[in-house]
C-alpha cells in the first residue's frame, strides 16, 4: 500500500530572506510536453527555459528562501497550484468528535489549521473558508479562523467568509449586527444560505447591501431547486462588483431541462459564478432538508458560459465524514463522471477557482506568479488519477512537500510478474 507522508512547515511565517532570493526549478515537464528549468524570484515567475538552460548551483533542495535554492522535479508535471474556493474552516475536521461540533475558540482553530495545512498539503496555495457567525458560534469561531489565518501567513493564504443563519425580521436583526460586527473583524467575504432564512429574498437583498457597503465579494449557498429563487439571485447580484459566486447548486439537476437551461442563461448573463462541488458534502446546507449531496449540472452551466469552478466543500465533518479536500480529486471527479477533458476539469480547480476568488491568473511563463504545484508524472490525466507525490510552491517557496513510495515484498507472485524482489519506488 502506498504511505503518503505530508511534510507541511512549522504553522509560523519563515524568514522572508532576501530581497533576490530565487528558486530554481530543474527539468520539470509541461503539460505541452516540454521540459523546462523555471527560475522563481521575488514571488514571481523570473524566467522559463529549456531543461538545462538556466544556470543554478547544484545541490540539495534545503531551506528554500535562500539565494540559488534547485529543486531537481526531473519526472514531475509542473502545473498552476490549484486555488480552493470552498471550505468549511470552522466545522472541519469534527466526524470523529463525540457528541456536537464543538465551536471553542482553540478546538476552531486547530482544527482550521489542521485542515488548511492538509489542504496546502494537495496544491491549495489560497482557500477560501465559509465561517458560521451567530447563534451558538457568535464571532468566536470567526475569531478562531482569523487568528489561524494570521498563524499561517507565509504558507498559504486563507480568506474568511462570514455566513450568517438568518437576516430577516425580528429574529434577523441579530444576525444583521453580527454579520457587521464580522466584517469589520476582519472577514474578507459575505456569506451565508438564504435557503435557510424565511424569506430568502430578503436574505440576498441584505447580504448583497452590506458586501456594498464594505466593497467585497458574497458568496452564497443555495441548493434549491426553485428556478425563480435562483432568477431572482441573478437579477439582483447582477450589478455589484466584485462579484456573487454560489454553491453548490445541486438544486439545477433537479429541475426540468428547459427550466435549468433558462437558470443557466440568467445566471451567466448576470456574471454570477458558480461553484460546484464534484466531491459532494456542504456545511452551508445541510439543514435545508433536501438532497446536499446533489451535483451541479455542469456540462450545463458551462454550456450556458456560466463561470464554472470547483471547490471541496465538507471536509471529514458531518456533511461529508470522508471529504479529503483536494483539488486533484474534485477535478479527477469532473473528468470521470462529467466527461470533462482533463485541462478542462483541472482548470476548474486552478485558473477558474483564481478567477472566481479575484485572483491574478497563473501561467508558468515569465511575470506570472509563483503559485505553482509539481505532481509525479508526465501528463494531466495520470496526475488527476493518481498523484500522490507532491511539491508545492507559495510565493516563490517551496511550503509542503508529500512523499509516496510502495515496498513489494519477497514473494513468488511478484517474482512471477517480474516485480522487483523488495523493492522500492516513488508512485506517481
Amino acid at each position: 500500500m502506498p504511505d503518503s507522508q505530508p511534510q507541511p512547515p512549522h504553522a509560523t511565517p519563515p524568514p522572508s530572506g532576501p530581497a533576490d532570493a530565487s528558486l530554481l526549478l530543474c527539468g520539470a515537464r509541461l503539460t505541452d510536453g516540454r521540459r523546462v528549468d523555471v527560475r522563481l524570484v521575488g514571488g514571481r515567475i523570473e524566467a522559463v527555459g529549456t531543461a538545462g538552460s538556466l544556470a543554478g548551483p547544484p545541490g540539495p533542495p534545503g531551506p528554500p528562501g535562500r539565494g540559488g535554492t534547485r529543486v531537481d522535479l526531473s519526472g514531475y508535471l509542473l502545473l498552476p497550484a490549484p486555488a480552493e474556493p470552498h471550505a468549511h474552516a470552522d466545522t472541519a475536521l469534527s466526524a470523529d468528535a463525540d457528541g456536537p461540533v464543538s465551536y471553542d475558540p482553540q478546538d476552531v482553530q486547530r482544527r482550521a489549521t489542521e485542515a488548511a495545512l492538509l489542504q496546502l498539503g494537495h496544491g491549495a496555495t489560497v482557500q477560501r473558508a465559509h465561517v458560521r457567525v451567530g447563534d451558538v458560534q457568535g464571532l468566536g469561531a470567526l475569531a478562531a479562523v482569523l487568528q489561524a489565518r494570521r498563524a499561517l501567513r507565509g504558507l498559504v493564504e486563507l480568506a474568511t467568509v462570514a455566513m450568517p443563519r438568518v437576516l430577516t425580521g425580528v429574529a434577523g436583526a441579530d444576525g444583521l449586527a453580527v454579520l457587521r460586527d464580522a466584517m469589520k473583524m476582519g472577514a474578507s467575504v459575505v456569506g451565508g444560505c438564504p435557503d435557510l432564512d424565511p424569506d430568502p429574498t430578503g436574505y440576498v437583498e441584505a447580504v448583497l447591501e452590506i458586501a456594498s457597503e464594505h466593497g467585497c465579494p458574497v458568496d452564497l449557498h443555495t441548493d434549491a431547486a426553485d428556478p425563480a429563487r435562483l432568477a431572482r439571485v441573478a437579477a439582483m447580484a447582477g450589478g455589484l462588483r466584485p462579484g456573487v459566486t454560489i454553491s453548490p447548486c445541486g438544486g439545477l439537476d433537479r429541475l426540468p431541462a428547459d427550466a435549468a437551461a433558462r437558470t443557466a442563461d440568467q445566471l451567466a448573463a448576470a456574471g454570477v459564478a458558480v461553484v460546484c462541488l464534484p466531491q459532494g458534502g456542504c456545511g452551508g446546507v445541510e439543514a435545508r432538508g433536501t438532497d446536499a449531496r446533489g451535483a451541479a449540472p455542469v456540462r450545463l452551466l458551462r454550456a450556458a458560459g456560466v463561470r464554472l469552478a470547483a471547490g471541496s466543500g465538507a471536509l471529514r465533518d458531518a456533511c461529508n465524514p470522508v471529504g479529503r479536500g483536494d483539488p486533484l480529486e474534485a477535478a479527477y471527479l469532473l473528468a470521470s463522471r462529467e466527461g470533462l477533458r482533463p485541462e478542462d476539469a483541472y482548470d476548474a480547480v486552478s485558473s477558474a477557482a483564481r478567477a472566481v476568488l479575484g485572483l491574478p491568473e497563473v501561467r508558468v511563463e515569465a511575470g506570472f506568479p509563483a503559485e505553482l504545484l509539481a505532481v509525479r508524472g508526465d501528463q494531466l490525466a495520470g496526475a488527476l488519477s493518481l498523484a500522490y507525490s507532491r511539491i508545492v510552491v507559495h510565493r516563490g517557496r517551496v511550503v509542503a512537500r508529500t512523499s509516496a513510495v510502495r515496498e513489494f515484498c519477497d514473494s513468488a507472485a511478484a517474482v512471477e510478474l517480474g516485480l522487483p524482489r523488495q523493492g522500492r519506488n516513488e508512485l506517481s
